[in-house]
């Protein structure tokens, strides 16, 4: 049987076999894919995860903790996490990053970090894996392993490899001394969604079965410092004083210098940023997934604003430079 004609046999278990239309919505960086249904003059999301590819599971456990926390997150409901098939409630069809302008930004991202503090403050982070050294190192050998190696068919020397690893070592250094919450891993304008109400109360969040607990600052990173969108870096400075200050009045343990705030923020971005140019070099390279290559320009920008500003990043900073000219 074709998964067509599994997803149909399901749906049709699932909606009592009413009569229903079938249209894509979209996809990820995954294996996942997402249906829009309308059955009964009712919207719902198909969720098709195939089982030997993606497991599900984490997907309904976090979308229960983020829902008991106050987040409008998709309602579950029809799941089989056997065959991979989730019916959820229909969040909408437009995107923070469809809807973001110049004139609405800043009440936008307000709603998103103030969604934020909600999460931060009230979800359960008990079940989460642990946002630790190994799979922080794991994600930045991401860097070398698919953007050196083949987007940039750059071969280390082992002067360049030493610089790496040090860098490496003092960002996870940096990342271990940060207040730890729940986060989401991928909390910008492509997996929030814009909400007129109908469907919910801004943002609605997707795409959080990644959650782990880990720094503070990551998702701020995520949102502010987007691959797909990009703001003025006082515009940046100025959002991320708001949640700072907010995290603060709500009892967070957050540095009282805001310039000591903002240099985590920074290196957590270092962090991140290695991770995505590996992440899209291997989306292109392995998964043909061709335009995330029109998305690496601003995370080099990112990386490399970041390296410019801090004495220890430097190093790294000559190898970024040195891979602009190939």
């Amino acid at each position: 049987m074709t998964r067509e004609n599994q997803i149909a046999t399901w749906l049709n278990n699932s909606l009592k076999n009413q009569e229903y239309t079938i249209n894509p919505a979209s996809s990820d960086a995954s294996f996942r894919r997402y249906f829009r249904i309308i059955s009964n003059n009712q919207s719902f999301i198909l969720m098709d995860a195939p089982p030997d590819k993606e497991n599900s599971k984490p997907f309904v456990d976090i979308a229960n903790i983020l829902f008991k926390a106050g987040l409008n997150v998709p309602n579950i409901h029809e799941a089989d996490l056997k065959e991979g098939f989730l019916l959820l409630s229909d969040l909408g069809n437009k995107t923070y990053l469809e809807e973001l302008n110049h004139e609405n930004a800043s009440t936008l991202y307000k709603d998103a970090y103030l969604a934020l503090i909600k999460i931060q403050k009230n979800a359960d982070t008990s079940s989460l894996k642990h946002y630790d050294d190994s799979l922080l190192m794991q994600e930045l050998q991401l860097f070398p392993d698919w953007y050196l190696k083949f987007h940039k068919s750059y071969e280390m020397n082992d002067s360049e490899k030493n610089i790496l690893n040090l860098t490496f070592e003092l960002l996870i250094k940096n990342i271990r001394s940060h207040t730890e919450v729940f986060v989401h891993r991928d909390f910008h304008s492509r997996n929030l969604m814009f909400c007129d109400g109908e469907h919910g109360k801004n943002p609605g969040i997707l795409d959080f079965q990644d959650a782990v607990k880990g720094s503070i600052v990551y998702d701020l990173v995520s949102l502010f410092k987007d691959a797909y969108i990009t703001w003025e870096e006082e515009q940046v400075i100025d959002w991320l004083i708001r949640y700072w200050e907010l995290a603060k009045k709500n009892g967070f343990k957050v540095q009282e210098d805001f310039a000591e705030f903002y240099r985590d923020f920074e290196w957590m971005g270092v962090q991140r940023h290695l991770k995505v140019l590996g992440i899209f070099a291997r989306l292109n390279y392995r998964d043909h997934k061709i335009n995330y290559l029109n998305d690496l320009p601003a995370v080099e920008n990112y990386l490399r604003r970041a390296c410019e500003r801090y004495r220890e990043l430097h190093p790294l900073l000559k190898m970024i430079n040195k891979l602009s000219l190939i």
